[in-house]
C-alpha cells in the first residue's frame, strides 16, 4: 500500500465524518420550508361547499360539547349560540363568522431571530414528536422517559437543520413531580435550543406558567403584539370540549399567543369510518374550538389542527400510513386553505414497536402526503414509533434524514441557467459521458441530496464496515451528535430569572404524582 493510499479504518472515519457534516449542513440556511411545488387536492368546489354545509348542519342540529367550563357556555350564548346544559348548538353560519379574525398567517418569534418561523403562506414549520411516556433506543430498549432523555431530543432538534422547532413534550419526563414537570420541559426548550418552542396545556395554571417564562424571555411588552409560542389544543373527539383543553386555550389566546385547535380522531372509533363523515366533524371541532378563542381575543393566532388515523376494524388498534388517511390529509388541508387558517398535521408516523421497515414504510406514507397537501406546521415530524406511545432515539436522527429529503422536493424544479444545464450539452459529445464535464463539477456538492443514514456502497464494503443496518447506523449518529452539542447562548440575566421564577413555583406546592 502507497503511503497516499487510505486504510480501510481511514476511508471509514472519513466517510462517517462526511455524514455527520451532511447531517448538519445547511443549519445557517432559512429557518423554515418555502414550498416552491403545488399543493395536491382531492375535493372540488362541489365538495368542499357540501362537507362545509353537513358540518355547519351538524354543529346546528347536534350540537358540540363545552364541558365543565361556564366561561365558554357564557361567551357563546352571548353571540346566539344555543345553550342547554353543556350542549352548544351554532346557528348556521355563526362559526364561520366568528372564526373569520383567526390571522391567515402569522410569524413566531424564536430567541434567535434567524430561526423565527412563519406559520401559514406557503411554509412548512418541521417540528419533532410530541407526548410519548416510553422512549426507547438500540441499547436499552423501551423504558419511561426521564428530563434526561427530554433534554436529549431538545438538542438532537437543535442540532437538526431539517426541524426547525424545538417543538413541545418531545417525550413526557415522567420522574419528576406531575405538577412541576412542565417548568423543566419548557426550560428545556429556551435553554437548550434557540429555536421555537411549544407551551404545556395540562392545566390553564400549566398555560399561564409558560405565558409567564416567555415574558422573562422575551419581555412583557413584546408578547402583547407578537406569537412566542404555538400550543396544542385536543378536541376529546367526538363533539366535546373539555375545561383543561378549554382552559389552556383561552390563556394563550388572551396572551396573544397561538393555538392548534386539533380534533385527535381514530376514524372509526371516535369519528365514522368514512373520509367524508370523518371531515365533517374535523370541520365543526375546529370551527367550535376556534370559534371560542377568537371570543377570547378577536385576532388571536390559530391554526386549523387535525390528527387522523385509521382503525383496525379487527383489532381495534390505530393503524398509520394508510390510503384513507392520506385522504383526509389532502382533504383537511383543502378545509383549513377554503376557512383562510393555518393548517397542521401528519408527521412521520407508524404503528411500529421499532425503527425498522414497518416504520419507514408508514412514516413516509405519511410524510409525503403532509408535504403534498401543503401542510405549515408538521408535528411529530421525528422519532414517533409505536403509535406515539414511545418516542425513538434512532429513530429521530432517521427522521431527519427524510425531512432533509422534503427540504429539496419542496423547493420544485429549477429552472434558472444552472438548472436548464445547456452548457453541459455543448460540453458533452453524443455517446460520452457527464461525470467530467465542468457543469458537473460546478454542482457536485449540491446536486442531489445525500442521505446520512443510507448506505449506497457495494457488498463488500457495508460488509467490511461491520454490515450495519439504517437503525444501527442511527444508534451511532445520535450519539455523535450529542457528543458535539453546544449549547446556544443566552443572556445571564434572563437566564437566571427563568430559574428563579422556576424554583419559586415548584416551592410554592408540594409533589403532586397525577
Amino acid at each position: 500500500m502507497s503511503e497516499a493510499a487510505e486504510s480501510p479504518r481511514e476511508a471509514r472515519r472519513g466517510r462517517e465524518a462526511r455524514r455527520t457534516a451532511r447531517a448538519q449542513r445547511g443549519a445557517a440556511s432559512v429557518p423554515f420550508i418555502t414550498r416552491n411545488i403545488p399543493v395536491y387536492e382531492l375535493f372540488n368546489e362541489e365538495g368542499l361547499a357540501l362537507i362545509e354545509h353537513n358540518a355547519e348542519t351538524l354543529l346546528q342540529e347536534v350540537g358540540i360539547e363545552f364541558r365543565d367550563y361556564p366561561r365558554a357556555i357564557e361567551l357563546l350564548k352571548g353571540v346566539g349560540c344555543d345553550v342547554k346544559g353543556e350542549r352548544v348548538r351554532f346557528p348556521r353560519g355563526l362559526a364561520k363568522q366568528l372564526i373569520s379574525t383567526v390571522p391567515s398567517q402569522y410569524t413566531q418569534h424564536a430567541r434567535n431571530p434567524a430561526r423565527s418561523v412563519q406559520i401559514g403562506g406557503n411554509a412548512t414549520v418541521f417540528a419533532p414528536n410530541y407526548g410519548s411516556p416510553f422512549v426507547h433506543d438500540l441499547d436499552k430498549g423501551r423504558r419511561y422517559g426521564t428530563i434526561e432523555d427530554f433534554r436529549n431530543f431538545v438538542k438532537l432538534a437543535y442540532m437538526s437543520p431539517y426541524i426547525h422547532h424545538s417543538g413541545g413534550t418531545v417525550c413526557e419526563p415522567v420522574d419528576l413531580p406531575v405538577n412541576k414537570r412542565h417548568l423543566e420541559m419548557v426550560y428545556a426548550h429556551m435553554r437548550l435550543s434557540d429555536k421555537p418552542f411549544m407551551g404545556s396545556v395540562t392545566a390553564p395554571e400549566r398555560a399561564q406558567d409558560t405565558v409567564d417564562m416567555c415574558k422573562i424571555l422575551f419581555g412583557a411588552e413584546f408578547l402583547e403584539t407578537n406569537t412566542v409560542c404555538t400550543s396544542l389544543i385536543n378536541a376529546n373527539s367526538p363533539m366535546v370540549w373539555d375545561n383543561t383543553m378549554l382552559g389552556a386555550a383561552e390563556v394563550y389566546a388572551r396572551n396573544n399567543q397561538a393555538c392548534i385547535i386539533t380534533p385527535f380522531i381514530l376514524s372509526g372509533a371516535m369519528s365514522p369510518v368514512t373520509v367524508a363523515g370523518t371531515l365533517t366533524q374535523v370541520l365543526a371541532e375546529v370551527w367550535a374550538g376556534a370559534s371560542f378563542t377568537q371570543l377570547v381575543r378577536p385576532g388571536a393566532p390559530v391554526i386549523f389542527g387535525t390528527f387522523v388515523s385509521t382503525l383496525s376494524m379487527q383489532s381495534g388498534a390505530p393503524t398509520f400510513g394508510t390510503p384513507e388517511a392520506s385522504m383526509a390529509i389532502y382533504g383537511a388541508a383543502q378545509l383549513a386553505r377554503r376557512q383562510k387558517m393555518p393548517f397542521r398535521t401528519g408527521g412521520s408516523l407508524c404503528a411500529s414497536k421499532i425503527p425498522d421497515a414497518q416504520a419507514a414504510y408508514e412514516s413516509a406514507n405519511t410524510l409525503v402526503p403532509t408535504v403534498l397537501a401543503g401542510t405549515n406546521f408538521v408535528l411529530h415530524s421525528a422519532g414517533w414509533i409505536e403509535g406515539g406511545l414511545s418516542a425513538s432515539y434512532e429513530k429521530f436522527v432517521m427522521d431527519f434524514d427524510q425531512l432533509g429529503g422534503m427540504h429539496v422536493l419542496a423547493k420544485g424544479i429549477d429552472l434558472s441557467e444552472n438548472g436548464q444545464a445547456m452548457d453541459a450539452f455543448h460540453q458533452v459529445q453524443p455517446g460520452g459521458h457527464f461525470l467530467g464535464c465542468a457543469h458537473t463539477q460546478a454542482n457536485f456538492e449540491t446536486a442531489f441530496y445525500r442521505s446520512n443514514i443510507a448506505d449506497n456502497n457495494s457488498v463488500e464494503q457495508w460488509e467490511s464496515e461491520g454490515k450495519l443496518d439504517a437503525s444501527q447506523r442511527a444508534n451511532k449518529l445520535w450519539k455523535k451528535m450529542l457528543a458535539e452539542y453546544e449549547m446556544p447562548e443566552i443572556d445571564a440575566g434572563v437566564d437566571e430569572a427563568l430559574r428563579e421564577f422556576i424554583e419559586k413555583k415548584k416551592a410554592s406546592m408540594p409533589d403532586a404524582t397525577h
